[in-house]
């Protein structure tokens, strides 16, 4: 902390393109500060790490609420006492009821105070709550438009029904706590397995397993190969395919998902992995 000269504060839900441009602004010895809500389901927890090079330090929200303006300052001074600017977005606010602003900022702090304006993709604001919406109707490219990469999310592998592997194709089952997850349906996905560097193409599903127990489950098929030794997956989603539907019959349902796949190649087969 003590080498921190420029820090950008902000909930930070999505690191979407918006609070890129906030990062941006920090320039050299720059960092990030989350305040951490607990709300936070596009990019929870430590998962922003992803999306950023800057160092991140958070504050939990309960911590500093009862906080005024300028003991918030105080605590941002002792704790980054080379701290020479603050950026904030323009509807940042802080403290009890959220009374402050960065009006109260500049008033108390005597560095630079940089408030950065909305910012919008195809003349449409960027927000964290939009992205959230366009998840929850499957709008996998618009999410990601606003978001400046592919949404993701990660966890660790479980054990499925068996039924793939069996009768239908070999999937690896997730456990992703925490993360919003998009529509029920079927999309092509990227997977990175354990701590490799490489993306695999894939398949995935979500939702509830109609056809057959009825479960709900977050499952993907790898596309490149089959893999066996998995104990977490972050996955990537590039574009939707279908909504979740029942099937009458499994070969009707591996028919769906053999199609599934041949969309997921041609699309997959377009990206750098």
């Amino acid at each position: 902390m003590k080498n921190v000269k420029a820090i950008a504060i902000g909930g930070f839900d999505g690191m979407h393109v918006g609070h890129q441009e906030l990062f941006e602004r920090t320039g050299d010895a720059g960092a990030i500060l989350v305040i951490e809500t607990g709300y936070a389901n596009l990019t929870p927890a430590k998962s922003r790490e992803h999306h950023s090079d800057l160092p991140i330090f958070y504050y939990d929200l309960e911590s500093i609420r009862h906080l005024d303006a300028k003991g918030f300052v105080d605590k941002l001074l002792s704790e980054f006492p080379q701290l020479q600017k603050i950026v904030v977005g323009y509807d940042f606010h802080f403290g009890q009821d959220r009374c402050y602003n960065f009006d109260d900022l500049r008033t108390l702090f005597s560095g630079e105070v940089v408030v950065v304006d909305e910012v919008k993709v195809d003349n449409d604001s960027v927000h964290s709550h939009k992205i959230r919406a366009k998840l929850q109707i499957g709008d996998i490219k618009g999410a990601n438009r606003f978001l400046g990469y592919n949404y993701s999310i990660s966890g660790r592998k479980v054990q499925g029904q068996g039924l793939g592997k069996k009768e239908l194709f070999a999937t690896i089952n997730i456990e992703a706590k925490g993360f919003l997850l998009p529509q029920e349906g079927v999309y092509v996905t990227t997977a990175r397995l354990n701590d490799e560097e490489h993306y695999h193409p894939a398949v995935s599903f979500i939702g509830h397993r109609v056809s057959t127990d009825g479960s709900f489950a977050v499952e993907t098929h790898i596309l490149d190969g089959e893999v066996e030794e998995v104990e977490k997956i972050r996955l990537s989603f590039v574009d939707f395919i279908r909504p979740n539907q029942k099937f009458e019959s499994m070969e009707l349902l591996k028919e769906a998902i053999a199609n599934d796949i041949a969309v997921a190649k041609r699309k997959t087969g377009r990206l750098s992995l």
